[in-house]
């Protein structure tokens, strides 16, 4: 790839820009907008925690919220690392909603085992 000579736009002929099936095929650019959305909303504080999440400039990761591009391999680890929503709609999107469920019940267990461990305290 080559950047042109003039301006900051990379060139439209370019493969970057080209919506193909594959990406496009669930809206993978789009759900995953949406996702950093509901996850962080939309705002520069956002794009710099996913900046910092993933180290990917923030240009590029305002192109991500704005459904522009959508992440490579890489950088869609980082945010289902950091981000439920991401994994979630990631999940979604491979057809492996019940890997969510389980994840969701193991957090729900956790969750009641340290309620218990606090009443447990406070009956000390």
């Amino acid at each position: 790839m080559s950047f042109p000579k003039k301006g900051k736009f990379f060139p439209r002929e370019n493969g970057y820009n080209q919506k193909t099936e594959q990406l496009t095929n669930g809206g993978f650019v789009e759900e995953i907008a949406a996702a950093l959305k509901r996850s962080l909303g939309d705002s520069r504080a956002g794009v710099k925690t996913v900046a910092a999440w993933t180290g990917a400039n923030e240009k590029t990761v305002k192109n991500w919220f704005s459904g522009t591009y959508g992440p490579s391999g890489a950088h869609l680890t980082a945010l289902a690392r950091h981000s439920d929503e991401v994994l979630a709609t990631f999940l979604a999107m491979a057809g492996r909603e019940d890997l969510m469920v389980a994840i969701k019940l193991a957090a729900a267990e956790q969750a009641a085992e340290e309620l218990l461990e606090a009443v447990r305290h406070l009956n000390r």
